[in-house]
């Protein structure tokens, strides 16, 4: 059987579903539609079939009389082109009267079931086209997302920032806090990473003079995975010259809730079966008093360690003070930050990147931001002075796990560097907030998975 090529100038089904709720009961349009789609459901009396025609845009009868378009030889997941008119049945139902069906590509493997849906997760992540096929929601989670990205952008180009793009494989990575994945180039003869981060490439083009930039695109880190960790994950940088992380607070949160009410039409979430708004002003946190309210507050670390300890936290894979004061906060802090929330001024031992407050305290101009007890991003007025900035890299390299440095980076802000404020955001985070969803897999179209045994 020879399957046709193509099916021009079809219509979506919401809009012929539209057409069709505007005719009265028993009314059929004058009007000719095409629709084409994937046959979900059939139900028959004598010559008369209903198929439901579901395509991206939503689900919509389609009324077969067989004395008008023959037997109708279908199966379940059987794509379809039909041509017909919108109607509404005498109940109400709004349809489309079909004068001719085609078949487009023949399902070959039954199908789950049409009713539920696709129910086992593993089978939702593994075979995520039949998740979409059969689960409106998630099409509806999907398309959500790709808003969002959309509405990201319009924000930002709509700021004055400009969109680059930066390289995936780097000589060095950096950044973050991370372990890379590392691969060979043959030609070169050399190692290169998977970048963790955008952030010394971008801001290499702030002391190139272009002041506002930004880059949306994939990371990679080869850690764990969790519900809010993937090996593979979308990230949000940009960087602002002559601003602060105080005027970053401000865009991020003005941000968050414009690309809320664009594609929710409210700022207002549920999410862990708890009601949030995302509109501004957000709660400020100092990082110091949010470890003090929970009385882990110290800089010795064999006193944190102990304090951490008393409350059965496992500190052994802790092998420095700033491992430990990042643990305390992340086990105790951040799980209660339900409201949105920025916490600012951390240690700079964390903080290898941002500039140092002027008040001698040992802090830095950071912040992170959380949503549902969960960081979204992370921010900096950025340090630009490239001796401060070498001798940074030198203290996070002794550190365990810490950041290694990039000579060339620093010969960078060697030139001058403007006063500039930076930001991470996770897209995919930022996605489970929108969509209410509570692990990252459901809103990552094929997120990492182990092997089947």
């Amino acid at each position: 059987m020879t399957l046709p090529r193509r099916f021009p100038d079809r219509d979506e089904v919401v809009a012929v579903r539209a057409d069709a709720e505007r005719l009265e009961p028993g009314e059929e349009s004058a009007e000719k539609r095409r629709l084409a789609g994937r046959v979900l459901a059939r139900r028959g009396h004598g010559k008369l079939v209903f198929l439901d025609l579901v395509d991206r845009s939503g689900r919509l009868q389609i009324l077969c009389d067989e004395s008008r378009t023959g037997t109708v030889d279908l199966d379940l997941g059987d794509v379809v082109g039909v041509t017909g008119s919108p109607a509404r049945t005498r109940r109400g139902e709004p349809s489309l009267a079909v004068d001719a069906l085609e078949l487009l590509a023949k399902n070959r493997r039954p199908l789950p079931d049409t009713f539920h849906g696709v129910t086992d997760t593993e089978t939702r992540y593994r075979q995520r086209y039949l998740d979409l096929l059969m689960n409106e929601e998630t099409r509806a989670d999907f398309l959500l997302r790709t808003r969002l990205v959309s509405a990201i952008r319009r924000q930002l180009d709509a700021a004055g920032f400009v969109e680059v793009e930066t390289p995936v494989l780097q000589p060095r990575y950096g950044g973050a806090f991370a372990r890379p994945f590392v691969t060979h180039h043959n030609e070169l003869d050399t190692d290169l990473y998977l970048r963790i981060a955008t952030e010394l490439y971008l801001k290499r083009l702030i002391v190139g003079g272009l002041e506002r930039v930004y880059e949306l695109g994939k990371d990679f880190r080869n850690e764990g995975v969790s519900f809010k960790h993937n090996p593979e994950f979308t990230m949000v940088e940009w960087y602002e010259a002559y601003a602060d992380y105080e005027d970053t607070m401000v865009r991020v949160e003005e941000l968050v809730a414009a690309v809320a009410r664009e594609v929710l039409g409210t700022t207002e979430v549920e999410f862990r079966a708890h009601r949030l708004d995302l509109a501004p002003p957000w709660r400020r946190l100092g990082f110091v008093e949010s470890l003090e309210e929970h009385r882990l507050w110290t800089r010795d670390a064999e006193d944190l360690e102990r304090r951490l300890r008393e409350r059965d936290v496992d500190t052994r894979q802790d092998r420095d003070w700033p491992q430990l004061v990042d643990h305390a906060f992340s086990h105790f802090v951040e799980p209660s930050l339900l409201e949105p929330t920025i916490v600012r001024d951390y240690p700079v031992e964390i903080s290898p990147f941002a500039r140092l407050r002027d008040d001698g305290s040992g802090l830095v101009e950071r912040f992170e931001y959380f949503v549902g007890g969960m960081e979204l991003g992370n921010a900096f007025t950025e340090l630009a002075d490239p001796d401060e900035q070498a001798a940074r890299f030198a203290q996070s390299a002794a550190q365990a796990d810490g950041e290694q440095g990039d000579p060339d980076y620093v010969e960078a802000l060697a030139y001058g560097m403007p006063p500039t404020g930076g930001l991470g955001l996770g897209i995919d985070r930022l996605a489970m907030i929108l969509t209410g969803r509570e692990s990252i897999r459901d809103v990552i179209l094929f997120p990492a998975l182990r092997e089947r045994p």
